[in-house]
């Protein structure tokens, strides 16, 4: 009897033991991830750029200099972001003299008030419009509005200013050499991980294209999450851009060519991805008898995805590559279920489907062998030669780094959304220093330093930043209070100092809370350790927190608002243009053949780019007030169709490059044109809002008729040739068959877009 209760409780165990050790192996590659991550590396960077030197010079007796020297560090950090090293250094030495300078103006003009508060704001304007010049100048600029903010706080009189300064800008050159001596250790880690999550990103996007597939999905929903991943996918893609090309300007290595052909070939897979686009309503109709061979084909995207996700894991960790997915035995099954359809109906009845079915398999089959080129380059090797000529003008792809005074005056008006941000900025820092004069609080620099931190250009991300900062000081003041009330080692202090400030810039950019929770901890340990009053430093610290972002909240909600949905008109123009030099550049490819151009490979980066900042735009209008989200309806349509129409001229791309392609006949010629007049004219709907009475011009019956007898006049052509018999000919009808299809599909949706910008008229 006690037998038969024995073995279950065994095996209950074992199983408990097993997951307990499932659980803590999950744990441990989280940790590993994340402790291998870009965050964690540049979190590093500044804790130690910051950290040794006030240890130094306080075993020295010298804490003030080491203080002023890791604070250099500290405010130089934002401007090292990711590039070649030759802008790396500029971008880190640029960060550097800003931030000494502003010291230094801000230390000289304080004795006289009448020009210190004038010339501050004008710096702090100037400084923020910086941004208009880029990411890096947008970086460089937040080091110089931190220092404005902070040298407030830590006054100098004679020539103590100097030599303030002077240490200032020795901890932005410390940081340099921190950040090179990274560079050296590591100098691929980066572009490693960034291709990683390239990877996953496009894996993820493969995986959302085979949901797609289930009979009963919610098709809105899956592609308003495709949406967001290209939002995600263009970053990672400019960034790599930016390292990769800028890097073999400056001399390529045989590691940087891999990457590059690795990305180029990502590029190319998520264009296959977008282009394998299909009506799946009616598929599902359409094979309703053979339910298997659309399930066939989902299996394989599924592996597909699989295969990528797998090799993006064994590229963060470092760790063997083991193949759990066999894409060649999927597109066997693919083809034996394609077979079996074909032989369980009439030659007539099965052609079409059969076409179909054999597009979407070839589609398949270049997934495949893209992304062999992708796991052979991390596995067993990769020929460089396959990158022969698919490198060239690549330097046309990079955005432009110059910096004309004439971007700056062009945005010096209330057009510029980088212009009105500079202004609401200036007044609530305006505003903060009037309120901490008439309340005399103690620390107004923290206001001014919550509101710099927190405001954005957009409302919804300022709204967000807001509860976000006062929740995670709040939670941060109490559990380092908790701590100090427990512990009065200085030693101990310092090592959770210094863990805190790693922890705190390894979270800001991921998880805001945290970051800021462990920021707030990191202060009040220094003030604990400098101050025994800890009680005020929290109180205030608490307090300042909660004015500056209720400042910052309020302005940008009050001063010259950037609602979205005044930009979305702007970015539905910019995507529909895209579409269309797209498919304008699709169309000159079919006609002229040849190898794919430069200018054709543009169109599609801008296209891309183009579609992902319409979605980003209605991300961020939904964060908006709901008074402020106007026809939010017909803008998440024409969202929609923008990027339908991106797969759609992406998948009539994709076959024409992939297939031995006729000539182009005049009715396709015909057809494009008109898809393109039709693009033309939704633009001047929405650049022209009395344009109520314009009329499109293209004749529907001409079209009708193009479509109907399209393809009666291309097998005609075709039976009246000799020469092409038996399969060959079966090929041409196939290629006029999809591209009758994808025409007749892109004119419905032009139609549509058309259609919908009459509404938001």
């Amino acid at each position: 009897m006690g037998n038969i209760y024995k073995v279950p409780l065994k095996a209950n165990c074992r199983c408990l033991f097993t997951a307990r050790i499932s659980t803590f192996a999950y744990m441990f590659d989280e940790i590993r991830k994340f402790t291998d991550s870009t965050n964690f590396a540049n979190a590093i960077k500044v804790t130690l750029a910051s950290s040794i030197p006030f240890i130094v010079f306080s075993f020295l007796e010298m804490t003030e200099v080491g203080f002023a020297v890791a604070m250099g560090a500290f405010l130089t950090y934002p401007g090292d972001i990711p590039s070649n090293l030759s802008h790396k250094i500029k971008g880190v030495l640029s960060a550097a003299f800003i931030v000494a300078f502003c010291n230094l103006t801000i230390g000289i003009l304080f004795p006289y008030p009448f020009l210190l508060y004038p010339i501050a704001l004008v710096m702090l304007f100037f400084l923020s419009m910086l941004s208009v010049y880029g990411h890096r100048a947008n970086m460089i600029s937040f080091s110089g509005l931190l220092s404005v903010c902070l040298s407030f706080g830590q006054l100098h009189g004679g020539i103590g200013i100097i030599e303030h300064t002077g240490l200032l800008l020795a901890g932005g050159v410390f940081y340099l050499l921190i950040s090179l001596l990274f560079h050296i250790l590591r100098p691929n880690r980066y572009t490693e991980l960034q291709i990683a999550e390239c990877i996953r990103l496009t894996s993820k996007y493969l995986k959302l294209r085979g949901d797609l597939w289930n009979a009963d999905a919610n098709r809105q929903k899956i592609i308003e999450k495709q949406l967001k991943v290209q939002v995600e996918l263009n970053i990672i893609h400019e960034n790599l851009r930016e390292v990769l090309i800028r890097q073999r300007q400056s001399g390529s290595s045989a590691q940087n060519r891999k990457m590059l052909l690795v990305f180029i070939s990502l590029v190319e897979i998520l264009e296959l991805a977008l282009s394998t686009s299909f009506d799946h309503d009616k598929l599902h109709q359409k094979f309703s008898g053979n339910p298997n061979v659309l399930s066939t084909y989902q299996n394989l995207a599924y592996s597909l995805s699989g295969t990528l996700k797998q090799l993006a894991k064994t590229i963060t960790t470092r760790s063997k590559f083991v193949v759990r997915y066999s894409l060649t035995g999927n597109l066997v099954n693919l083809e034996t279920a394609i077979r079996d359809y074909e032989n369980s109906l009439p030659k007539e009845s099965a052609a079409e489907g059969v076409w179909m079915l054999k597009t979407m398999m070839r589609y398949a089959e270049k997934q495949i062998e893209k992304i062999k080129v992708v796991r052979r380059a991390f596995t067993s090797g990769v020929d460089l030669k396959d990158l022969k000529g698919r490198d060239r003008d690549l330097e046309k792809f990079l955005t432009p780094v110059h910096y004309p005074i004439a971007t700056l005056i062009d945005n010096l008006s209330f057009s510029s959304t980088n212009f009105r941000h500079s202004l609401r900025l200036t007044i609530t820092i305006l505003i903060s220093m009037f309120v901490g004069a008439v309340f005399q609080l103690e620390n107004v620099y923290w206001i001014l330093l919550t509101i710099i931190v927190i405001m954005r250009p957009g409302y919804g991300l300022t709204k967000e930043r807001s509860f976000q900062r006062i929740w995670g000081t709040i939670l941060g003041a109490v559990i380092a209070f908790c701590i100090l009330s427990a512990v009065n080692d200085h030693r101990i202090i310092g090592a959770f100092i210094v863990i805190c400030i790693l922890l705190g810039f390894s979270f800001t950019t991921i998880k805001y809370t945290v970051g800021v929770t462990f920021v707030t901890m990191y202060v009040v340990f220094l003030y604990g350790i400098l101050d025994p009053n800890i009680n005020e430093v929290i109180k205030y610290r608490i307090v300042d927190t909660i004015i500056g972002a209720g400042l910052a909240f309020i302005a940008n909600y009050l001063f010259w608002p950037s609602w979205e949905f005044l930009n979305m008109p702007l970015h539905l123009k910019n995507s529909i243009a895209a579409n269309k030099d797209y498919l304008s550049e699709i169309s000159t490819f079919y006609n002229n053949k040849g190898d794919v151009t430069t200018a054709y490979r543009l169109a599609r980066k801008n296209a891309f780019i183009e579609v992902g900042n319409l979605m980003a735009s209605y991300q961020r209008m939904a964060q908006e007030p709901k008074s402020k989200q106007k026809q939010v309806p017909q803008l998440y349509k024409l969202v929609v169709l923008n990027h339908t129409l991106l797969s759609a001229a992406a998948s009539l791309g994709t076959y024409i490059q992939s297939n031995t392609t006729s000539k182009a006949s005049d009715a396709f010629n015909v057809v494009v044109g008109a898809v393109i007049r039709n693009l033309d004219f939704a633009m001047k709907l929405l650049d022209d809002k009395t344009s109520k009475t314009l009329e499109n011009e293209h004749n529907h019956e001409e079209l009708t008729m193009r479509f109907t007898e399209l393809r009666k006049i291309r097998a005609k052509e075709l039976q009246e040739n000799e020469h092409i018999q038996g399969e060959e000919y079966h090929l041409k009808m196939q290629e006029a068959q999809l591209v009758i299809e994808q025409l007749v599909w892109l004119t419905n949706l032009s139609e549509n877009i058309v259609k919908t910008a009459k509404q938001l008229q």
